[in-house]
């Protein structure tokens, strides 16, 4: 596999990200760690404190792994997490049907690499985590996934499910799955590697198991080999253990939005906000109302379906039952933090401007941000299409425009004929005649001088006409390269977006092998920054 840097200037990402990768000291007052600075993370690391119970830890990821029936590799790194010394490089990802898509693995992939690069660069114990988002509620985003079929972007889906939905992870995989199966299985071509493929999502993707389970073991399958180890909130024994980080979200409410709002609001007067703020960073887990999120309501506390507390009420409900709480965007982290030795987080564009916002929100909890390192960002480019990618003539972030544009640009790169000079040297000549003849007209008759230029403006609308048909003609008889155009955007740019942020990771995995994401990972050089967009050429 050979790998291609390439700058992130004109791809799609969001001006906040594009200066946190290029210039991070405009940011310095939202993070509190570069992740590009070597000198900066070795005196994160000289000054970590971990504040959490190590072994506890270790036991809760213990049990919680075994259930996916991990390799040794992730069981030994947890009992190294027991190091005083010891460390860990996580991130994490809603847990998508048939493992969702390809920035889920990229994801994974980032953080085991920079673990093994901090391990040998500052000779301490780093552990890669992934942190299934097993409190996360939105089914509707988790149950799509999408494909490349005949050369188009296709999409699959479970059935959409009502309000009051328990986690996603406590879902049972819904019997629909079967016909997702079947479509699924006619869209993907027969590989060699197909049959390996449905033997691994058909263990995982079962009506028998829940969402958790299935997308556990899928990843466990992929990367626990590589000492990966996965984690979540969304049990009884890590919300004890994590209790009074639930309940300081609560008793120092006040502090906590103050301080998320100076950030936010410094943020977002030059970059875009990416949470909206709540008077608290909690949900309430009902059987009955599912998730509610509990208010300020000016005497105490309440959910969006009327249940109430005092604040003192509201701790004793956190300290006695800590599984009926659940956290938010802004919490989670700090959940994830008192449960781990997080030297840093590997993140997603979004996920760098949210923590953005949450510099102070830290300290509130008497913590510090871990460094936020940004996760591989890549493009697979497939041999067919670097093939005739090499013919044309346009850079790979151009296949993000309109296809009509790219059409356009092709016949205006490629004609020996400027079409476009052509026709507008033309009306020059037309108009250097016609005018001083539209002023005689005038000079017999000043009434006839709106006809006379009527008749010029018609000619001139002729003239459009046929550069038009000029365009269509030469786009016929260049209809092959065209079609090449639209293939190369549908693979590079699906939907008009990166390739990442769609695409099922197994349609390259049937491509190319289950395999094909430890060849990633081994095509990183050792001081990779994930500093730049990445293109892969299998």
């Amino acid at each position: 596999m050979q790998t291609l840097n390439y700058p992130l200037d004109h791809l799609p990402f969001s001006k906040l990200f594009k200066t946190y990768i290029n210039n991070f000291e405009k940011l310095g007052d939202f993070f509190e760690v570069n992740p590009f600075s070597e000198k900066e993370i070795a005196r994160k690391i000289e000054h970590f404190q971990f504040k959490g119970n190590r072994r506890a830890t270790a036991e809760i990821l213990a049990a919680f792994n075994k259930k996916f029936d991990v390799n040794q590799a992730a069981l030994d790194n947890i009992e190294r997490l027991k190091d005083e010394d010891a460390l860990a490089i996580v991130t994490g990802q809603q847990l998508g049907v048939y493992g969702g898509p390809i920035y889920t693995v990229l994801k994974a992939i980032s953080a085991i690499h920079l673990a093994r690069q901090m391990e040998q660069r500052f000779e301490r114990p780093v552990i890669p985590v992934f942190w299934l988002a097993d409190e996360d509620h939105d089914y509707d985003e988790i149950r799509r996934l999408y494909l490349l079929e005949n050369d188009e972007l296709k999409q699959f889906e479970l059935p959409p499910k009502t309000n009051h939905l328990a986690p996603v992870a406590e879902l049972q995989v819904p019997l629909e799955v079967d016909q997702l199966r079947s479509d699924v299985r006619k869209s993907l071509h027969k590989t060699e590697f197909f049959d390996d493929l449905w033997q691994l999502l058909d263990k995982c993707f079962t009506p028998k198991n829940t969402f958790l389970d299935a997308s556990g073991r899928f990843m466990a399958e992929l990367f626990s080999k590589h000492g990966l180890i996965l984690a979540g909130s969304n049990l009884k024994e890590v919300k004890e253990l994590t209790g009074e980080y639930l309940k300081e979200s609560i008793a120092g409410a006040g502090e906590i939005r103050k301080n998320l709002e100076q950030q936010t609001k410094a943020l977002s007067s030059d970059f875009h906000q990416q949470v909206h703020l709540h008077d608290s960073n909690l949900f309430y887990l009902d059987d009955e109302a599912g998730r509610s999120k509990i208010s300020s309501n000016g005497n105490g506390w309440q959910t969006d379906n009327g249940k109430k507390w005092q604040t003192q009420e509201l701790l004793e409900a956190i300290a006695t039952r800590p599984e009926n709480f659940s956290p938010n965007v802004f919490l989670r982290p700090v959940l994830q933090d008192a449960l781990l030795p997080a030297l840093g987080y590997v993140a997603g564009p979004g996920e760098i401007a949210y923590y953005g916002q949450m510099k102070k929100m830290y300290h509130s909890f008497g913590l510090e941000m871990p460094v936020i390192f940004p996760r591989l960002s890549a493009t697979i480019v497939e041999p067919a299409i670097d093939r005739v990618f090499k013919e044309l003539p346009f850079e790979f972030y151009e296949y993000d425009n309109r296809i009509e544009d790219l059409e356009t640009a092709y016949v205006d790169r490629t004609e020996q004929i400027d079409i476009k000079v052509l026709f507008d040297e033309w009306k020059e000549k037309v108009s250097k005649i016609a005018d001083p003849e539209k002023q005689k007209i005038a000079d017999i008759d000043f009434t006839l001088k709106a006809s006379a230029d009527k008749a010029t403006s018609l000619y001139f609308n002729e003239l459009d006409a046929l550069k038009t048909k000029v365009y269509r003609a030469v786009k016929k008889r260049d209809e092959i390269q065209l079609k090449r155009i639209r293939r190369i955007q549908t693979h590079l740019f699906p939907g008009n977006g990166l390739q990442e942020r769609s695409i099922s990771t197994i349609f390259y995995m049937n491509q190319y092998g289950l395999d094909i994401w430890d060849k990633v990972l081994n095509s990183l050089n050792e001081d990779e920054a994930f500093d730049h967009h990445k293109l892969l050429y299998l």
